[in-house]
């Protein structure tokens, strides 16, 4: 029904991601270059339409939408007065991040992980306390000893679960989401869970809402999700705070609410309902062309640029590329690809750094585009290795 082949022309828009020159191919930020389904153009040329853009309240519907859609999809039930509205995850973490710790605290992270979480929390003069996630065999493990040290630590007072988790596109498992509650809730460590990616995951995988596992989990988690990553609707601001502990949600919300990020913009309502409540086919659509790309990739990768690997990824649109065979320095090869090149990808250093070998793809592009970066890359890659040889 849907065509994500279409190469639309970014350029001249004011795209973050697109403030490249004419000969450049970005593949980095977490931004999708398809557009969003036509259901919700559709809503948003609507409210167009209507001509007046004033201020705007929350109506029941985006609230229902969002409880029918993860009662369906996901096999959680979301009680209304468990809802916020908040302009976006970002914000929502930050707010978060100010009204539950204090200054000097430790918010503790799994790196490699979304590189804006320690701006959430360094820019807020809390400190990163990072349990890393152990890379062996090409994938990605908890190190539950080395995640209990540190979550015992007086001073650790919030954790930022990534769930599914950005980079290395890991679902987490019941078990696993379980054994961090509990040993959250143990040493009384608030858990806020990222799902910004929990609908972009492979045809036959399904994502676990994190305070679904448990009533302890249920108890003691902050959980903030979005349409945004999934129907591709970053610009829009809006995103929904879920908090079922009534002492916490007070907190998050009077957090939401001093910090002015309670309030949406005249389109973030009608695009999230649309997207929740008609965008279901068109999403079902994308994921097996994402996980077509990815196949793709791998294959491409395993194939024409042996040096490099590919960890397994079940969820999100972004790819972890292992280049330890290539350099010590993601950072540099990124910069040399680019200049040579014009792929633009994420180095893996902004991730922590234990991903200093590593680099980003975002592969969510039409099949075309997606090529044409695998073949600047095996170029890039190749020039790389003669300059060190």
């Amino acid at each position: 029904m849907y065509d994500f082949s279409k190469l639309t022309n970014r350029f001249n828009t004011d795209s973050l991601k697109w403030e490249v020159t004419e000969h450049e191919l970005p593949m980095w930020v977490a931004d999708m270059d398809f557009e969003t389904a036509p259901e919700i153009v559709e809503a948003l040329e609507k409210r167009v339409a209507h001509k007046v853009f004033g201020y705007n309240i929350v109506p029941k519907e985006y609230f229902e939408s969002i409880q029918k859609w993860w009662e369906t999809r996901h096999h959680y039930s979301i009680q209304k007065d468990w809802m916020m509205f908040c302009t976006g995850v970002v914000p929502a973490i930050s707010s978060i991040v100010r009204k539950i710790t204090t200054v000097g605290e430790n918010v503790l992270i799994q790196s490699p992980v979304y590189n804006i979480f320690y701006n959430s929390i360094l820019n807020n003069e809390r400190h990163v306390l990072s349990s890393d996630l152990v890379y062996k065999d090409g994938q990605y493990y908890i190190d539950y000893d080395d995640l209990e040290k540190k979550l015992a630590m007086p001073q650790t007072t919030l954790m930022i679960l990534c769930n599914p988790h950005n980079p290395i596109g890991k679902i987490w498992k019941k078990e696993d989401l379980k054994r961090i509650g509990d040993l959250a809730a143990k040493h009384h460590v608030v858990v806020v869970s990222d799902e910004i990616h929990c609908d972009i995951v492979a045809p036959d995988k399904e994502y676990i809402p994190f305070a679904s596992v448990s009533e302890t989990n249920l108890k003691n988690s902050i959980t903030c999700i979005a349409p945004t990553k999934a129907f591709n609707l970053a610009g829009l601001q809006t995103s929904c705070i879920v908090v079922p502990n009534e002492i916490l949600r007070h907190m998050v919300n009077r957090g939401i609410n001093t910090d002015e990020v309670a309030e949406p913009n005249s389109f973030a309502v009608t695009a999230s309902i649309a997207a929740f409540e008609k965008g279901g086919n068109w999403l079902d659509e994308l994921r097996v062309y994402i996980e077509n790309n990815k196949k793709t990739t791998e294959a491409y990768i395993k194939n024409n640029i042996s040096d490099l690997y590919v960890v397994h990824s079940e969820a999100t649109y972004l790819l972890w590329i292992d280049c330890a065979k290539v350099c010590a320095n993601s950072v540099e090869l990124v910069q040399f690809i680019r200049e040579e090149t014009g792929l633009y990808l994420s180095d893996g250093l902004e991730y922590g750094e234990n991903g200093k070998c590593f680099v980003r793809m975002n592969v969510a592009c039409p099949l075309e585009r997606l090529m044409d970066g695998l073949q600047r890359l095996k170029t890039g890659i190749e020039k790389y290795k003669k300059l060190k040889e």
